[in-house]
């Protein structure tokens, strides 16, 4: 059989002999300050977590979002974007996309903020997604969130190191979610991070993520806490990796510049595109739209084929009010996202992606075509 050729791998190189070796109590804290540094706007602290659910959890907990209350939640992402939402009891309300971006449509978001208003439900918080490494059109969510004075939090789990207007995503909110998955731009195989306003919000969320101890010297708890802090070892790898951020970035965007060649040729396949000089995309995946009426070829052929060669794809995120999880729960929009799901495919965009690998990819492609 010919080799797997992944969708999204970490290369992760590192002695972990001698890293194990030097595991040290302030290796978190040190992982902590190198993104910080990194991210050097508004004087933000980042909090290092065992995941970018975690971070959501506690980014709705400092937001004072509880039982009963509504969060309004980009419905064209992954699960867990909202899952947390349901931990606090509250309720998800799903806003569509738009076409440009694929994230958050800021005309369904000031829609829905208005209904939930005249329903005397004033929502809680927004949950805007950077999807597939793509920035949303955070200028005009910001702005949105601003005037109706809604806390914004911002996942940008896959979009480390892509930026809008050349600002940070992770930045624009009143929280910012990282993920440190083992498929993400760069890994720590697991982990996450929740960027926040201050030091006094940082403390905060260390406090919950650390069982909500209080400081006595006995075992004192008057708080319910999680078990989310990130372990040293995982900040060891995040400190390592952090210095293949650039490279990783550029890798994952020349490997979109080929797919974008290949199917420029072919009508009816379109890549998700970056808008000329607002947006930077660190280019997560590689996304393809197929207009079925325009091509020969439909989703599920390419997606057979490539199997047959032991590639893989997968279609775009299945919008979450089409869930049957959350399917009694309001939506704001159209049919932007659903239309997406339908014609959408991820291709195989990891860093470590050979030349071969391509070829062999395009070859494939091109014998549907």
């Amino acid at each position: 059989m010919l080799p797997k050729i992944p969708l999204s791998n970490s290369t992760i190189n590192i002695d972990l002999k001698t890293e194990i070796s030097s595991i040290r109590k302030d290796s978190i804290h040190k992982f902590e300050d190198v993104l910080e540094n990194y991210f050097n706007t508004e004087n933000k602290k980042v909090v290092a977590l065992n995941s970018g659910t975690s971070a959501i959890h506690l980014a709705l907990i400092l937001s004072g979002v509880k039982k009963g209350d509504e969060v309004l939640c980009q419905s064209f992402t992954y699960i867990a974007t909202v899952n947390p939402v349901i931990y606090q009891n509250a309720t998800p309300i799903f806003i569509d996309s738009e076409r440009n971006t694929w994230n958050m449509c800021p005309i369904h978001l000031e829609e829905a903020i208005k209904d939930r208003i005249s329903k005397g439900k004033k929502p809680k918080a927004i949950i805007v997604v950077d999807l597939y490494g793509m920035p949303a059109k955070m200028d005009k969510i910001v702005s949105i969130s601003k005037k109706y004075q809604i806390t914004l939090i911002e996942d940008a789990a896959e979009a480390l190191g892509s930026e809008y207007k050349g600002k940070k995503c992770g930045t624009f909110g009143d929280y910012g979610i990282i993920s440190f998955n083992h498929n993400k731009i760069i890994s720590t195989l697991g982990g996450g991070a929740l960027i926040c306003k201050s030091e006094e919000e940082k403390n905060k969320a260390i406090f919950y993520a650390t069982q909500a101890k209080e400081k006595t010297k006995h075992y004192e708890h008057k708080k319910i806490g999680y078990n989310y802090r990130m372990n040293s070892l995982a900040a060891i790898i995040g400190l390592q990796q952090m210095n293949n951020l650039r490279q990783n970035i550029k890798k994952r965007r020349e490997v979109y510049n080929y797919y974008n060649d290949f199917f420029n040729k072919i009508k009816g396949i379109n890549l998700l595109a970056e808008k000329p000089n607002n947006y930077f995309s660190n280019r997560w995946l590689s996304c393809i739209e197929i207009n079925e009426l325009e091509t020969v070829v439909n989703k599920e052929d390419i997606i057979l084929l490539l199997e047959s060669k032991n590639i893989e794809s997968r279609p775009l995120w299945k919008p979450l009010h089409l869930q049957p999880v959350f399917k009694s729960l309001p939506y704001y929009g159209e049919r932007v996202a659903e239309n997406l799901f339908k014609k959408g495919l991820c291709l195989p965009s990891g860093s470590n992606l050979k030349n071969d690998d391509l070829k062999r990819i395009f070859s494939t492609i091109n014998k549907l075509l």
